[in-house]
């Protein structure tokens, strides 16, 4: 007698995101972008970054999800909500696994400059690498080169070098994004002896991984340095859509931070994670502009409407949906 495991039909790969539909993913960064919108520029990095996780979650749990966040505000003793293992969604719908950052750049909203966006990833459950806040060092560069061209256990020099002769360009036409940061000093040096150049930014590194993905437009060819972890998975998510290569390595250099890593499972403290070991499977992608960026616009309010730039991604169609709306019922944006 068959049994009734053997009679379920067969689930395709990515299956399990069908119901979730990418407007209902838009809404969810949308909501969050307006919230944060309404505080650029007042310089309150801590309201800002408060607004936008409230949004965030309040519209997480209107999906028809059984969510559990991997990658978002930090351990529960840490973040009141959106902490890593935190249930989200209605509980009536598939399994998933949830990456978050409300507010990427928040000094950056808080006054007022380029690129802070809202970003959320969903995926399959176990699909997501699930790692503490920390941080981790990044490569990333686009498509369209031979698998393995980068990676960091080769110097700055040997990356940017195989890069621009894979690129049939000198050196010199080369640039890279780096985090204006103090830690970052040998790493920039070491970049601007090669002779390429060096696009600094002071947050959002998110959005600078993306870059990587369409030089021509961006001007930037490999995204290289320490950021946190979490950006790092959705970064990963973003390419895993588009496109590209990146390698992670979680900077665990002390003792609390090698005890929190065995917390969530995590014994070799050197691994090197590939794309596809941070995000697996079929993943859904959303960001929406908090400010104006060259990647999205940001929030535009007007007298009788709010408007939004929100770009939607999936990995298992390959689709990138840019998404311009226009929002006239202001009242839903309130509270």
């Amino acid at each position: 007698m068959s049994s009734a495991r053997a009679r379920a039909p067969k689930v395709e790969e990515g299956a399990a995101l069908d119901r979730i539909l990418t407007l209902e993913l838009a809404r969810t960064t949308e909501r969050t972008a307006v919230a944060a919108a309404r505080l650029r520029g007042r310089g309150d990095e801590m309201a800002a970054d408060r607004v936008a996780v409230d949004a965030m979650r309040s519209e997480l749990n209107r999906l028809p999800i059984d969510g559990t966040v991997v990658i978002g505000e930090g351990e529960r003793d840490e973040a009141p909500m959106l902490w890593i293992g935190e249930k989200v969604g209605s509980g009536r719908g598939p399994a998933v696994d949830i990456a978050v950052v409300p507010l990427e750049g928040t000094t950056i909203c808080a006054k007022n400059l380029p690129n802070s966006i809202s970003v959320v990833a969903i995926a399959e459950a176990g699909s997501l690498l699930v790692a503490p806040d920390v941080y981790m060092d990044k490569i990333a560069i686009g498509p369209g080169y031979p698998a393995g061209l980068v990676g960091l256990d080769r110097s700055p020099e040997d990356n940017l070098k195989a890069l621009a002769a894979a690129k049939g360009v000198p050196i010199e036409e080369i640039t890279a994004c780096i985090l204006d940061r103090p830690r970052h000093a040998r790493l920039i040096e070491a970049v601007r002896s090669t002779g390429a150049s060096i696009r600094l930014i002071g947050d959002g590194d998110v959005t600078g991984v993306i870059h990587t993905t369409e030089p021509d437009e961006t001007g930037i060819d490999i995204y290289l340095g320490l950021g946190g972890a979490p950006e790092g998975v959705l970064a990963a998510a973003a390419l895993r859509c588009i496109g590209g290569q990146m390698e992670g390595r979680l900077m665990i250099d002390r003792p609390d931070k090698m005890e929190r890593a065995r917390a969530f499972g995590i014994t070799d403290p050197r691994r090197v994670y590939r794309l596809e070991d941070m995000v697996r499977g079929d993943v859904l992608f959303a960001a929406t502009g908090v400010t104006d960026g060259n990647f999205l616009q940001g929030v535009k309010f007007g007298r009788n409407q709010i408007t939004t730039n929100t770009v939607v991604m999936r990995s298992s169609t390959g689709t990138v949906r840019w998404i311009r709306a226009r929002h006239t019922h202001l009242d839903k944006f309130e509270g």
